[in-house]
This record gives C-alpha cells, sequence and structure tokens, in this order.
C-alpha cells in the first residue's frame, strides 16, 4: 500500500446514514468484487507516478475529503446556494424565494424544509437572535395552526417514508448495479428522480433488479423522447441554465435524502495566486485570457492544444495515458510552454506523446481547484456508494448540471477526448477500464485539500472512484442532459417573475400542498387541435414562413418546409453565406430551430420536438431559424 507521509491516498466519502451503512458497504463490495477481473494496478501506478512527481517539488498531494463544519453552517450554506439566503433571514426579496419555492416537487420541498428546521435548531442552541421562520414571509400563524402544521407533518406520508426508510432498507435488497446488462434500458427524465426514488422507497420495482455478473456489460440506456424533444446542455440561453444549477443542488439533496444519504459539500478553497500563465491557473483567469485572443471560448486553448495534439498522433500510441513520460522532460515542456505556447513558438511535432499525456494530467492535476471543484469534490466520489446504476446516474448527472460553466466544459471536452482512447482500444490497449483507472487518482487526487480516510478501505475507494470516471466516460451523452422536469421549473421560475408572483398563503406547507396537488392532476390541455403560426429566420430570410400544425408537427418537419420553400420559391436570401450550398439545395442539417421569449429565454429545439404540445406551454414565444453554429461557413 501507498505512504501516507508524502501521498497519502485519501477519498471524498458522503457517508451513509448510521442505519444504512451496513448494506451500502456490501453492495459496493460487491460490485467490486464483480469487476476483480479487471486490474487495478494501472490506478496505482498512476497514484505512485503522482507521488514521486510531488516529491520532486517538495508538494504533498492527496485525495480531498470532507472538512468538518458546525451544526447549522452546512444548511446555512446550502440555503444560500438553493437560493433561499431570505429564509436565514438576510436581506433579500421574499417574491424570489417564493417563486423558486412555488417551483418545487414534494421531494424537494421537504429538503428544503428539513435543512431549514435543522438549522433553526442549531441557532436556537447557540442563543443567537433566531432566524425568520418560514412562515413570516406569509405572515403571523395562530397556535392552532403550528400545532396543526406539527400534527401534518408527523402523519404526512412522504416524511413518514424518509423517516423509516432507514429502517426499511435493512432488509430490503438493494444490491443491484446492472439490471439486464447488454439490454436497453429507459432512464426517465420527465419525472424528478427524488420523485422516483420515493415509488423505488416502497419495494415496487427491487425485484427486478440483477447483479452485476460481467464487468464489462454495461446497460445501455435510452431517454424517452416525450412530445417535447430531448434538451441537451448547451441547448438552453446563459440566462436559463444559471437557474439550472440552483435547481439540481435542491434535487440531489432530496434525492440523496430519500437514499438515505447525507450530502456534505467542502467550502469553496481560496485559491492561491501564481504567477504562471497556463499551469496551476484557475480555469476563469485562463479562460478570460485566452478569450482576449479567440473570444468565445469555452475551453482552455492550452488543453486544446494538448488534446489535439494527442488526437493527432497519440491515438493508436500503445499504453497512451497509462506509460508515464519522463518526469524530467515533462517539467521541461511545461516551462518552454509557459514562455512559448502563446507566442505560436512551441513545436508540438517534436514531443513525445507519452510526454504530451503527462502534461494533460499534470495540468488537470496543477489547476488551484479540482476540475470537479472543492465544493463537489466529496459528492462525484461518494457516487459509488448509491448501490443502484441508474440512481448513480441520476446523481451524477445532477452533479454535472451543478458544477461552474468552465468546468463543466473542461471536463467535457476531456471526456470526448477519453472515449476516442477507448474507441481505439485494439490499437492502443487502453480498454474503458483502464483509462478510468489511470484517470481517477488526476480527478480525485489534489494537494489542497488533505484529509485521511478509515484505514483498509484503500481499495475499495479506489475501484469506486475508477468507477465513477468510467460511468462518466461511457454515459456523457446521458449525463450532459438537461432533465425535462428541470426544464420545466425554469419555465415555472420565468412565468412566475415575469408576472411578479402573488401569494397569500400564510404557511409555507399548505401552499406547497395546494400546488403539488394541482401538479399531481393529469393536466389536460384544452388547446385548438391545429394552429397557424409565424417562424421567422431574419438572419437569413426577410421573409418569415407560416406554418399549420397539427398534432403530427414536428420541428423536423418545419425545417423541411423551410428548406424546400428557400430552394423554390426564390426568397430574398439576406445572407447566402450563412447557408451551407450541397448540390445546389440548402442541407436541412444546417439549420435549427429556436424558441425565443415567453417562458423560456432561448431554445433550441430538439427536432422531434411536436410543435403544436410546445405552442400549448409557451404560445408567447417566437420561433426563429438559425443556422447551425456546429457547421462551417462559406466564405
Amino acid at each position: 500500500s501507498l505512504s501516507t507521509r508524502h501521498c497519502p491516498w485519501k477519498m471524498n466519502q458522503l457517508p451513509p446514514k448510521s442505519p444504512v451503512a451496513s448494506p451500502v458497504s456490501e453492495s459496493t463490495n460487491s460490485r467490486v468484487e464483480a469487476l476483480d477481473n479487471l486490474s487495478m494496478d494501472s490506478f496505482w501506478l498512476e497514484v505512485e507516478n503522482i507521488k514521486q512527481s510531488a516529491e520532486a517539488e517538495q508538494e504533498e498531494c492527496s485525495l480531498a475529503d470532507v472538512k468538518t463544519q458546525e451544526e447549522g453552517e452546512a444548511e446555512a450554506e446550502w440555503l444560500q446556494d438553493a437560493g433561499l439566503s431570505e429564509l436565514l433571514g438576510e436581506p433579500g426579496s421574499d417574491k424570489d424565494n417564493l417563486v423558486l419555492l412555488s417551483t418545487l416537487t414534494k421531494t424537494q420541498a421537504a429538503a428544503v424544509q428539513r435543512r431549514l428546521d435543522t438549522y433553526s435548531r442549531s441557532r436556537r442552541r447557540k442563543n443567537k437572535h433566531p432566524v425568520r421562520d418560514v412562515r413570516d414571509i406569509f405572515g403571523v400563524v395562530s397556535s392552532e395552526d403550528t400545532a396543526a402544521e406539527k400534527e401534518e407533518s408527523s402523519t404526512d406520508p412522504l416524511w413518514h417514508n424518509l423517516r423509516t426508510s432507514n429502517t426499511q432498507r435493512k432488509t430490503q435488497d438493494y444490491s443491484c448495479t446492472v439490471r439486464n446488462p447488454g439490454k436497453e434500458e429507459v432512464f426517465n427524465m420527465d419525472v424528478a428522480y427524488s420523485e422516483q426514488a420515493a415509488v423505488l422507497l416502497k419495494g415496487s420495482f427491487l425485484s427486478e433488479s440483477r447483479k452485476l455478473k460481467d464487468g464489462n456489460a454495461l446497460t445501455r440506456f435510452k431517454i424517452p423522447k416525450g412530445r417535447l424533444g430531448v434538451t441537451r446542455i448547451g441547448d438552453l440561453s446563459a440566462q436559463d441554465m444559471k437557474k439550472i444549477p440552483t435547481l439540481a443542488l435542491i434535487e440531489l439533496t432530496a434525492l440523496c435524502d430519500i437514499l438515505g444519504f447525507e450530502l456534505k459539500r467542502n467550502k469553496a478553497a481560496k485559491l492561491k495566486t501564481t504567477e504562471k500563465r497556463l499551469f496551476g491557473v484557475p480555469l476563469n483567469t485562463l479562460l478570460e485570457n485566452d478569450q482576449k485572443l479567440l473570444p468565445n471560448t469555452k475551453v482552455p486553448l492550452l488543453l486544446q492544444a494538448l488534446l489535439s495534439c494527442l488526437e493527432k498522433r497519440g491515438l493508436e500510441t500503445e499504453g497512451i495515458l497509462r506509460v508515464s513520460g519522463s518526469q524530467t522532460r515533462i517539467k521541461s515542456l511545461e516551462q518552454k510552454l509557459e514562455r512559448d505556447f502563446y507566442s505560436g513558438l512551441f513545436r508540438w511535432d517534436e514531443v513525445h506523446q507519452n510526454d504530451v499525456s503527462g502534461l494533460l494530467k499534470r495540468f488537470i492535476r496543477e489547476l488551484p481547484a479540482p476540475l470537479l471543484t472543492a465544493e463537489y469534490l466529496p459528492a462525484f466520489a461518494a457516487v459509488q456508494n448509491i448501490p443502484d446504476l441508474k440512481q448513480r446516474l441520476q446523481a451524477l448527472n445532477l452533479l454535472i448540471l451543478i458544477l461552474p460553466e468552465p468546468n463543466r466544459n473542461t471536463l467535457k471536452a476531456l471526456l470526448e477526448f477519453l472515449s476516442k482512447v477507448v474507441a481505439r482500444e485494439n490499437n492502443n490497449k487502453m480498454n474503458l477500464w483502464n483509462v478510468s483507472t489511470v484517470m481517477a487518482p488526476n480527478l480525485f487526487m489534489h494537494k489542497g485539500l488533505p484529509n485521511k480516510i478509515p484505514e483498509g478501505k484503500e481499495k475499495q475507494l479506489a475501484e469506486g472512484a475508477a468507477d465513477v470516471v468510467r460511468m462518466m466516460i461511457h454515459y456523457q451523452d446521458l449525463l450532459w442532459t438537461v432533465s425535462s422536469f428541470l426544464v420545466a421549473q425554469v419555465r415555472k421560475l420565468n412565468e412566475s417573475n415575469s408576472r411578479r408572483y402573488q401569494f397569500c398563503d400564510r404557511r409555507i406547507k399548505n401552499l406547497l400542498r395546494k400546488i403539488h396537488a394541482d401538479k399531481d392532476k393529469v393536466e389536460k390541455n384544452q388547446g385548438e387541435p391545429s394552429k397557424i403560426v409565424k417562424v421567422h429566420a431574419s438572419l437569413l430570410l426577410k421573409d418569415s414562413l407560416e406554418v399549420h400544425l397539427n398534432n403530427a408537427t414536428r420541428v423536423a418537419d418545419v425545417l423541411r418546409q423551410f428548406q424546400k420553400n428557400l430552394c423554390q420559391n426564390g426568397w430574398n436570401i439576406v445572407n447566402t453565406v450563412n447557408l451551407l450550398k450541397c448540390n445546389n439545395s440548402v442541407e436541412c442539417t444546417n439549420l435549427l430551430l429556436y424558441e425565443v421569449g415567453g417562458n423560456i429565454g432561448e431554445h433550441c429545439l430538439d427536432p422531434d420536438t411536436y410543435l403544436l404540445d410546445l405552442y400549448h406551454i409557451n404560445p408567447h414565444a417566437e420561433w426563429i431559424i438559425k443556422q447551425n453554429p456546429s457547421y462551417p461557413r462559406m466564405f
């Protein structure tokens, strides 16, 4: 095992609550035992390489862990990050808090109430000025109301399930990791994950689960496309995406509550300043500098250069990423890059590919804060403790959405490259597990967040970390999807903000109960069976396209109609440069339809979106055809 004197093997852990510690440990062990044919040698070799690199520079490295916080401190930070700081008695807008609360599901509302209660108790114990009661927002509540609320909360079935979930979990089989390996399984994004978990808690579907028998068999998941299609990260405007992390944090917390896990987070790390320009520089600073040279840069130019070099010359190299380059050469190359990268004088064709892969891993490790962020690195590591694969992916999906945009974009670029490495497995001898074991230490070990873990847990936690990386690589398309229930919550936020939603209910639980009673009813759309609308393409045409919508009209149909009219009717084209010509026709795949305004900022629509359904949900939006930014322009 690795010595803890220089580079202790330390792993973040989201410890389950004590009643479920045993079942979770057993299920995690069963999963990694099923992977016993997959070697961890690459993992420990990589840890040793990191150790040697740190020793050469007289630095300590470790795996990040959770720092202990005083009672109530974590809850206060959580409420602030969840956009509910006003509930702590801080200056703010009551209406903003109420608008957010009005969008929450039952399990999400329960998560908020639970943290507010814990914070209130801690303040009372410390004899500090009492926090503002959440009911104050609605006015004074009588003692009879308060007593009635206590009685209601004690008999509420959801609260009862949450309190008894740990007891139930002792007797139920939660050891499943993969259901129907090799088969395709539905991944529901229409219903909040925590609500799905609450249903599973009753044991309705546990009998269908099976233990993983083949370490290489990963379940294929399919996101069923509803009438409104699927939304990917990048399809929403920046202003709408800013609302997603708050909602995702509340949902992740609610999910962990249902599963019996305590969601702990590190405090945000204070970043040290550095005189360097590339290595050891915060992502935000790197991007600010890069955007001065190349506007709209979303991934650091150095990382793009490293990945491009490896894609051109390293994908076929046997043992790429695993076989370490020379530490001396890598350090020398880092110094040359600091000096020559931005001037364009650095000669990539003279660098050995194993040294480039060493530079890539060094770039990730040297970030002042972990790529997965100091705050959420413990949560990423703790995903391994969730026994069910689908629920692990649900948690990962929410964590990806919580990440700051620079971290999320950088992580995606890295994962896309790692997928390309795995795709060349026959030549480079690096399969998915090999790549995961090599990259896990670089993502989960960080010199700035030292702490210890219980002795004897190194193997289990190491395999768990590698398994998390494996899931991120293999399921990245699914993980970079914005769930339909989150998009619906964003719409509700926008609607409420636009009309400054007025609340008159005096009690938050009654308010939430009334809101969600309405949500539980099946919404039957009473809109027209057909509609004629106008679709604009102002950047391409002076004219607009009149479209007759019925229940079968999809986005793809409108784009085809637009293409046909453009080619046959001789419309007045504003800028032909923006249209990609192919056999004297406009490629339909070069065009996208956007929903703009109403209860959404801007939303790039899935080609399979049914437009009449969308119209009924957002009748005040404009629909605008634009060029696909990923396609080349003709000049």
